[in-house]
């Protein structure tokens, strides 16, 4: 049974925003634009995408 995941692409830029979403963004993974990252589907990572729902997209969920 394999886990599920959820790919994430940064489309925004975080100059100009809370400190606490840059954070985020790194927590993520992401720190460049157009970069992605794969990560699991937990509700904490789902949390973190919703609060930087602006600057990321959901690329793919598997």
């Amino acid at each position: 049974m394999s886990e599920k995941t959820v790919t994430v692409e940064q489309v925004g830029s975080p100059i100009r925003r809370e400190k606490s979403q840059r954070a985020t963004l790194v927590g993520l993974g992401l720190n460049k634009m157009h970069r992605q990252r794969t990560l699991k589907d937990t509700p904490q990572v789902r949390g973190m995408i919703n609060k930087v729902s602006h600057l990321v997209r959901v690329v793919d969920e598997k």
